[in-house]
């Protein structure tokens, strides 16, 4: 199965309702699309984001980086030689995670084709179906209540919760979400980068005190602030799950030598892909640290893949996958099921992807 072209395309989905964090607020997603093309006909799927305020990575970034630098390094080579091609991505350009990672989950795609296997086998196996959390966007603290109450509604257990705007009113948006929906639901809390070190300290110290019964706290102060974010874990008995704090395996290991947090993130738009994601599962069980498996804002082929992972890897033990079920639509034929919390794989080859309704292509 040799690789004759990679072609790239774009995508449109409108969402259920406007996604807001500390960092952004988006009504849409609008995501890059990679198809790599074989001789045998079989096609590769991957996607993704342009998130600049978190990976860096823009539209004409992404589609620059593999029309200049990735397409011309892969075309022609084979997919069973597998570890080649990834060497290969790896060194085709520095940087540029998102643009790696829908190319590298284009290949993981052929090759669970090229072995008629689903890709969550060939990585490991260990289950075919998990449950995720939902993303409730930081708001006014009356309207994030409404938003869990339908969360529950729909059947959701445990629910995200975007903070890291203002401590206080923080407070208020976990007091009034906490009222609303009762101890019997999981609350997670997802700060973006948004607090100073001894302001998160404050913040999660008063929601403890008020008894909110807090899962983890994600992301409590800034990316590059290592010694802020272990500041943080070691003054506050909520877990900490670190996330764009680690992009690659060797900030993954700065954080677990250094035990800056409770927990990792896994995300595939900051790894550059699967292989790297791979690496870290492998060090974060090496160091008996359990991680959750996220997404940005994504459709349905990228976190398709990050569910083919977190399915394959025990170590792997929270889910927040939920970026298809906050689309009003689902362009992608195929794949895995997104029943709303449960999220179901099938046995279809790869990622059991079989094409893509409403791509605009750009070549």
């Amino acid at each position: 199965m040799r690789i004759t072209d990679i072609r790239l395309g774009e995508i449109s989905v409108p969402l259920r309702t406007p996604f807001k964090t500390a960092l952004r607020t988006v009504d849409s997603v609008e995501d890059i699309i990679v198809e790599i093309h074989t001789d045998t006909g079989n096609i590769g799927y991957g996607e993704a984001p342009p998130t600049g305020v978190i990976t860096g990575d823009t539209k004409g970034a992404i589609v620059g980086a593999i029309r200049e630098h990735v397409r011309k390094s892969l075309v022609g080579k084979d997919i069973e030689n597998f570890e080649e091609l990834m060497l290969t991505l790896d060194k085709s350009l520095i940087k540029n995670s998102s643009a790696k990672a829908a190319v590298d989950i284009a290949l993981y795609d052929l090759y669970g084709q090229l072995y008629g296997a689903p890709l969550y086998k060939l990585l490991g196996g260990y289950k075919k179906e998990i449950i995720t959390d939902i993303t409730i966007s930081v708001n006014d603290p009356e309207e994030m209540a409404r938003d869990s109450i339908s969360a529950i509604e729909r059947g959701f257990n445990t629910l995200k919760i975007k903070v890291g705007k203002d401590a206080n009113e923080d407070i208020r948006r976990m007091k009034a979400i906490r009222d609303a929906v009762g101890y019997e639901v999981k609350l997670r809390i997802d700060a973006n980068q948004g607090w100073k070190p001894k302001e998160a300290v404050k913040a999660l110290s008063k929601m403890e005190e008020e008894g909110l019964d807090i899962e983890f706290v994600e992301q409590p102060v800034a990316a590059h602030d290592i010694d802020g974010l272990k500041f943080v874990t070691d003054n506050i008995s909520i877990p900490v799950l670190a996330d764009e704090s680690v992009f690659s395996p060797k900030d993954a290991l700065e954080i677990l030598q250094k035990r800056a947090a409770d927990l990792i993130n896994i995300k595939l738009m900051k790894t550059g892909g699967l292989h790297n994601a791979l690496k870290i599962c492998s060090m974060a069980e090496i160091y008996g640290v359990e991680c959750m498996i996220g997404c940005m804002l994504e459709a349905k082929v990228s976190v398709n893949a990050a569910v083919h992972l977190a399915a394959a890897k025990s170590i792997i033990t929270k889910i927040d996958l939920d970026g298809p079920v906050l689309c009003k639509e689902d362009p992608v034929r195929g794949g895995a099921i997104f029943n709303e919390y449960k999220i179901t794989l099938n046995d279809d080859p790869g990622l059991g992807i079989h094409g893509i309704d409403g791509i605009k292509y750009l070549d």
